[in-house]
């Protein structure tokens, strides 16, 4: 496993960027797409439909858009991660401490929430009480799946070669890495 220390050495042509709730997934998705020119497709926008009910075409969908030779996408939903990964040759693993990723995610959330800002396929944010009541609820889901994916994504690698998958343990060593990228795309 890499860390935003080690040089880029490879070719990243299929990137996904995995996390738990609110780490930034979908904002560096972004940046790399924005640099690299690959299509990128916000995950959450294929799962789920209106009123937040999971679309039927959701797999079909993924595996369509991984079958593309370029691409960048958030790492989630376990019924496509395999998919995802076994396709992707470059996993970047944001893995923040837990206070920096609830403080993101609530910082993103609330707004949301209060603005009833409109996310993909017009969905918006529940009322905030309804994290008291809803055990769905993203702040509630973020808190309850914070450490899910520290035993998971070290053992991609030895489980889908050629794959590299690069460990970011701060939004220090993310812009690191992504400064790094952008010089190597540039060549």
């Amino acid at each position: 496993m890499k860390t935003a220390s080690d040089p880029i050495d490879w070719n990243p042509q299929r990137i996904a960027v995995s996390g738990v709730s609110g780490v930034g997934k979908t904002t560096l998705c972004k940046q790399i797409a924005a640099l690299s020119g690959f299509p990128r497709v916000e995950l959450d926008s294929l799962y789920h439909g209106e009123n937040w009910v999971p679309r039927e075409t959701f797999v079909a969908e993924v595996q369509d858009f991984i079958k593309g030779p370029q691409w960048v996408m958030e790492l989630q939903y376990r019924q496509v991660r395999p998919l995802i990964v076994e396709r992707a040759d470059t996993v970047l693993w944001l893995d923040y401490s837990t206070p920096r990723q609830m403080f993101r995610l609530i910082k993103r959330t609330i707004p949301r929430s209060l603005f009833k800002t409109k996310l993909f396929n017009d969905n918006i944010e529940p009322p905030l009480w309804t994290i008291f009541k809803d055990p769905d609820h993203i702040v509630r889901w973020g808190w309850q799946t914070r450490n899910s994916l520290k035993k998971v994504t070290p053992t991609f690698e030895g489980r889908f070669a050629p794959l590299t998958v690069v460990r970011l343990s701060s939004p220090k060593e993310t812009k690191r890495w992504l400064r790094a990228y952008g010089e190597s795309v540039k060549l």
